[in-house]
């Protein structure tokens, strides 16, 4: 008896993907929602292309890939907060690997969380900094974000973010 013939497996190029990707869901999209003294899911950052309202408590926000948002999560019961979460969170390309989030699907990039109040309260000042330079949270480094991250969990004191830095991550952006 012989072994049965093994079969190649078929190759796909990049290029042949690319082909078929505006075919494929693109993006990211973000469950959001609102139960007074229950749940809150809002964002502090970003810019979605759409919005689509499921009931009078959910709605999804939808992200092109490369995009920043900053998802707030807060649940509450009858004894008080159960959860304080931030995640600042990137949109994957097609071809970007990316983590699975609960309420974020298909996934995304993290590039910064945030458990407890006082790491979420602490993030929030740093964004009301951001912005207090007049610099959209959103086109702020990607690596500020990592580094805010990185520090948090490290118990470190956050790095601030400064009007040079953006300069330059303009200037780096420019250039690729």
């Amino acid at each position: 008896m012989t072994a049965p013939a093994s079969h190649p497996t078929p190759t796909v190029s990049q290029a042949s993907l690319q082909a078929v990707a505006p075919h494929w869901p693109t993006g990211m999209r973000v469950s959001l929602a609102f139960v007074e003294h229950r749940v809150n899911v809002w964002l502090r950052f970003g810019q979605p292309t759409a919005e689509i309202v499921l009931d009078r408590w959910r709605r999804v926000a939808m992200f092109t890939p490369r995009k920043v948002c900053c998802r707030v999560k807060w649940i509450g019961n009858d004894y008080g907060t159960a959860l304080w979460q931030l995640m600042v969170l990137l949109a994957p390309t097609l071809f970007d690997d990316a983590q699975r989030v609960a309420g974020v699907a298909p996934g995304a990039r993290i590039l910064l969380r945030a458990d407890g109040e006082l790491q979420v309260k602490a993030v929030l000042a740093v964004i009301d900094a951001v912005e207090a330079l007049g610099i959209d949270p959103c086109a702020a480094a990607a690596t500020y974000w990592r580094t805010v991250g990185n520090r948090l969990a490290a118990r470190q004191s956050l790095p601030v973010y400064t009007a040079e830095r953006h300069a330059a991550h303009l200037a780096r952006e420019a250039l690729q």
